[in-house]
């Protein structure tokens, strides 16, 4: 299975990006699903549904939330609809959607589940741990899936690597979404997992990590605050990962960054 995952989308300049090169870049890649990570999609804060309506008819199989899942008010009865849509498995309990999804794309069954650190995190959430290993136990690849992707929502490389660690061989794919800089340690661990610490945001880069960079430079270099957070608008790059699996097994055969437009330097797999 051919998979591209994509991190957070950056308000409307990341939005743009994706809805108009997704499409070319599904044909390109010859991709049989792609999961996108859009928590930050409206103005930098949630994602309203509209917005997801755009993404998904762009070409994503699947969105994955993040922290800021509910800011944008209308997204808590529209994920009761879409179940495309796939909020943290450890929000809190009373919290409509579902942070797991067995999903049908392209005669497979791919797992999409998203799960929330907890170190440095501006709140605490329930142990990310149990809640993944209880999803994973419950759809095993090479049976209930023929591939799974555990998109790791954190603030500390260190909670994300552990949990590559820990999902190892029993994940096709763990990524790590919410610092918004892509890094450099794509590779596919012992037991046949692909893993990324970060796989960056889609926005512009010509910012402080999305935003304008005009208020947080004010805000670092004053320690006070003048005005809003405003998304930057510049040409985005999308960022992500892309990775090859054997649907026999559910193990990772490839894993590769994938960079598109804007201000970083290309990458990604040949066509």
């Amino acid at each position: 299975m051919r998979i591209l995952f994509l991190g957070d989308v950056m308000g409307r300049a990341g939005r743009t990006a994706l809805t108009a090169g997704l499409p070319a870049l599904r044909a390109e890649l010859r991709l049989d699903a792609v999961v996108v990570n859009a928590e930050n999609a409206s103005s930098g804060r949630g994602l309203n549904a509209a917005q997801a309506k755009a993404i998904l008819e762009s070409g994503a199989d699947a969105i994955t939330l993040g922290d800021h899942a509910f800011d944008q008010r209308d997204m808590m009865q529209f994920i009761e609809t879409e179940p495309r849509v796939i909020c943290p498995l450890n929000y809190a309990k009373a919290a409509p959607g579902r942070g797991a999804r067995v999903l049908e794309i392209a005669g497979r069954r791919l797992l999409v589940a998203q799960v929330l650190g907890q170190v440095f995190m501006s709140r605490t959430y329930d142990d990310p741990f149990s809640a993944v290993d209880a999803v994973l136990r419950a759809a095993p690849l090479g049976g209930a899936v023929q591939a799974a992707l555990v998109d790791v929502h954190c603030e500390a490389t260190s909670e994300k690597m552990a949990m590559g660690h820990f999902c190892d061989g029993r994940a096709s794919v763990v990524v790590g979404t919410h610092t918004h800089v892509p890094t450099a340690d794509a590779m596919i661990l012992p037991g046949g997992t692909a893993y990324l610490t970060d796989a960056g945001m889609c926005g512009d880069y010509h910012s402080v990590i999305g935003m304008e960079k005009t208020e947080p430079l004010r805000r670092f270099v004053t320690g006070m605050t003048k005005a809003r957070f405003e998304p930057a608008g510049g040409e985005a790059t999308l960022c992500g990962l892309f990775v090859e699996t054997d649907d026999a097994t559910g193990k990772a055969l490839h894993a590769e960054p994938v960079r598109r437009g804007g201000r970083l330097a290309p990458a990604g797999p040949a066509a």
